[in-house]
């Protein structure tokens, strides 16, 4: 089969690298345009594009995927099967141009964790399991009929970080193998349960990422790992923000109100929860680098 491949982040490239090593003919990539970045503001290519230069392969890059040029260049490609991975949403002239439909893998076991962010929520919600799917695309956001499931397990201590990377590897064999039913036409979509609790994953903004030090300690502990290492829980702390990126759960120090912190100035800061504390073991203060909390606690005064 002819494929094209669309998918812009380092999630994205394990998958194109496990098609191309497992023999599968990827015609053209279709990922971001390169944006300006860093203090330089220098052009920045995407994950995918790099990967894709670097083997050689035709890169398209639209800044709107209804431009007629775009579609015009993606027709000549004659694909039999398009595959998405970490994308943007696609219109139904692009979708459904391909012969084979156009394929996607997304991080969780749907209908559960529809949207931009599965990864952070699952862990957020402490869930103790997630995985992947490969589905058919369709009009609405990943409701298509489903072809492959993994399931991965989330440790006590996973962070999204973490989660990401296995989930990552996971997904690049699945869609293998959903390519691979494909190619032998074995692949039978399986419509998605519409019944019971259903929980999402939309888009994270940065006030979601404000710590409510009012909640059981659990589930701010949740909260951090969830959104580690991007885009990272925070609070303030005299009057400047403090990103936590590690932490542990403390049941052991005297109840507080909370929001409230303790610390010895050497080698522990703890912020009291509901119903314990939360002890920071890498974070970062503003306008300062990212740190173990020893290495801050030296150089700031509490």
């Amino acid at each position: 089969m002819r494929i094209v491949f669309m998918g812009t982040p380092d999630f994205a490239v394990a998958s194109l690298k496990a098609l191309i090593d497992g023999g599968f003919e990827v015609v053209a990539v279709v990922t971001a345009a390169d944006k300006p970045a860093g203090r330089g503001q220098k052009l920045q290519q995407s994950a995918v594009k790099r990967f894709a230069v670097e083997h050689d392969l035709p890169v398209l890059q639209p800044e709107k995927l209804r431009d007629p040029a775009f579609l015009e260049s993606l027709a000549d490609l004659k694909a039999d099967l398009q595959v998405v991975v970490a994308f943007r949403m696609l219109p139904e002239v692009v979708w459904n141009m391909p012969p084979k439909g156009t394929i996607n893998l997304h991080a969780s076991l749907l209908p559960q964790y529809r949207g931009a962010a599965p990864i952070n929520h699952a862990i957020i919600n402490g869930e103790q399991e997630t995985g992947v799917t490969t589905f058919f695309l369709q009009h609405e956001i990943d409701t298509g009929a489903t072809i492959r499931v993994a399931k991965v397990a989330i440790d006590a201590d996973e962070t999204a970080g973490s989660l990401h990377d296995k989930l990552m590897q996971t997904g690049a064999q699945v869609l293998v193998d959903t390519v691979r039913a494909i190619a032998d036409g074995t692949a039978t979509g399986q419509q998605q349960p519409e019944t019971g609790e259903l929980k999402h994953a939309p888009k994270i903004f940065k006030d979601f990422c404000k710590i409510n030090w009012d909640q059981p300690v659990a589930t701010v502990y949740n909260h951090i790992r969830g959104l580690s290492p991007y885009p990272a829980a925070f609070t303030e702390l005299n009057g400047k923000t403090l990103k936590i990126f590690g932490a542990a759960i403390d049941q052991a120090s005297q109840a507080a109100a909370p929001g409230t912190f303790l610390t010895d100035g050497k080698t522990f800061l703890k912020f009291a929860a509901r119903n314990g504390h939360i002890s920071v073991t890498d974070l970062q203060y503003e306008g300062k680098k990212r740190m173990p909390v020893e290495d801050f606690l030296r150089g700031v005064r509490l």
